[in-house]
């Protein structure tokens, strides 16, 4: 089976921590609406998670590499849009994206899937997986 001409799909997760502070707190809800839906996560002053990222890609494992993908470039691909803008940082201050949605983890997974697919090759993306703590775990595939 090893000299098989048959195309042999892959996946690779390259893991990535990153700890950032944000408020759960929608515009388009009163106060006291914010209050009942978020609770102690609409604090006023905000809170923080170290989150964990699972980024997941999918494609063909090509013959002379041996590689669906090179780490390096996907460890790249992650630093510019994940480390780079999120790390350290207030989501909803420092993230333009968050001036006008919820910062909650569902969000944070399209704002990850939005910027990754721009810059891995077409069609590689397969998940982005966070752990908000160790028992909030959201995950998105671009549906």
């Amino acid at each position: 089976m090893s000299g098989s001409s048959e195309e042999r799909v892959g996946y690779i997760t390259r893991v990535q921590s990153f700890s950032a502070c944000h408020r759960l707190h929608s515009v388009h809800l009163s106060d006291e609406e914010n209050k009942r839906v978020y609770g102690k996560c609409d604090n006023p002053n905000g809170h923080g998670h170290n989150y964990k990222v699972e980024v997941t890609v999918r494609g063909k494992i090509d013959r002379l590499t041996g590689m669906v993908m090179n780490l390096t470039d996907l460890k790249r691909c992650i630093e510019d849009v994940i480390m780079t803008p999120l790390d350290h940082k207030n989501l909803d201050q420092d993230v333009p994206y968050f001036s006008n949605v919820v910062s909650t983890t569902e969000n944070l997974c399209v704002y990850i899937w939005d910027h990754m697919v721009t810059v891995l090759p077409p069609n590689l993306l397969h998940e982005i997986k966070i752990h908000e703590t160790d028992k909030n775990i959201v995950v998105y595939r671009g549906e």
